[in-house]
């Protein structure tokens, strides 16, 4: 690997390219506190999907937001707007003479992004996946075998895109979660002087746990609940809300991403699979309550000492599998009675 050098005057601009989603993006807030310490007078960008902006629109860190529309450049119909978008990107970014480009998602887009720059020094993963690594003039190795051997565990996520800002000179210290300021939960919300949020939705059919469990469990949380998800999840959420017995209200494909960070932000806690919100709420220091089952809370869970992981240790466990199996014992064994029974024990 070879080896990066600077003076922390020696950067004027550095572009970070992390799109999506939701939890990736939190995953990725470290890194921007780690370089504004590390480059204090350093312009920082960021490449961030449409649907995923508003929540770090208006960042104290960030000074460009670059928005780029990739669920709309899938659709072949589109392919005019599609080329014409990024050529402009091309042009744009070229333009801003980067001195450094950060790529902390690691594929085939976020890589041709980075080489959009015309910027020698691209720092990304050396695991990278699509031919992304190919791209890179450093690749940075993170999850050793010597850590696996060491710890039994695979390094979390957050600290993986750590070590690409450590590889640029910056201070190896705890996370920083930095968000901007997300203002005023919805009124509904602001009325309830105590309330928990349900996440009940998750990217994959297999994380999620059913919607009568979540139902069951908010009808006997000893406080109400807040059901939130994206506009997708609004018919899942009014099922989890009905199946409660009117002890949860949802707001599931109501709220912007900000009033969704208001939302968490003011809650005593967050129970879900393991998804966007969870993520969210972690960077906010929210106690999270998250339900695993074939994924990796070591490598994806809610980073922070003051979470907790519900799942059960089955000798098919972690095997990410991304369609149910066929007895699916590492979801549906998890009853509500048992989260409820782990939640009464750590908010006690």
């Amino acid at each position: 690997m070879k080896n990066f050098r600077v003076s922390p005057s020696g950067l004027r601009k550095i572009l970070i390219i992390k799109p999506s989603a939701l939890g990736d993006v939190m995953h990725g807030l470290p890194v921007l506190h780690a370089l504004s310490r590390r480059f204090p007078g350093a312009e920082l960008h960021w490449v961030v999907a449409k649907g995923f902006a508003g929540i770090l629109e208006g960042h104290p860190l960030i000074d460009r937001l670059w928005i780029i529309d990739k669920d709309t450049w899938k659709k072949p119909r589109n392919l005019p707007r599609t080329c014409s978008e990024i050529g402009k990107l091309w042009q744009d970014l070229r333009n801003e003479k980067f001195d450094l480009v950060i790529d902390l998602q690691g594929l085939f887009r976020s890589a041709a992004i980075g080489l959009f720059t015309g910027t020698g020094d691209r720092v990304g993963f050396d695991h990278a996946r699509e031919g992304a690594k190919f791209s890179y003039k450093y690749r940075v190795a993170t999850d050793t075998e010597e850590h696996r051997a060491k710890t039994k565990t695979e390094l979390h996520s957050v600290l993986k895109n750590l070590r690409l800002a450590e590889f640029v000179g910056c201070e190896s210290a705890d996370p920083v979660f930095t968000l901007p300021p997300l203002g005023e939960a919805p009124d509904v919300v602001r009325s309830m002087p105590q309330y928990a949020v349900i996440a009940p939705s998750a990217g994959t059919l297999v994380r999620r746990w059913p919607a009568e469990c979540f139902g069951r469990l908010a009808s006997l949380l000893p406080i109400p609940s807040i059901i939130v998800g994206g506009k997708s999840d609004s018919a899942l959420g009014d099922e989890v809300a009905r199946l409660s017995g009117s002890r949860a209200v949802s707001l599931a494909g109501k709220t912007s991403l900000k009033e969704l960070g208001a939302i968490i932000r003011d809650a005593q806690f967050l129970v879900s699979p393991d998804t966007g919100p969870m993520h969210l709420a972690a960077a906010l220091n929210v106690p999270v309550f998250a339900i695993f089952g074939p994924t990796s809370p070591f490598r994806n869970g809610p980073y922070g000492k003051i979470h907790t992981v519900i799942r059960l240790d089955l000798p098919c466990s972690l095997c990410f599998t991304r369609k149910p199996c066929p007895d699916w014992r590492c979801i549906r064994e998890i009853t509500p009675e048992m989260v409820l029974k782990v939640i009464c024990e750590k908010m006690a």
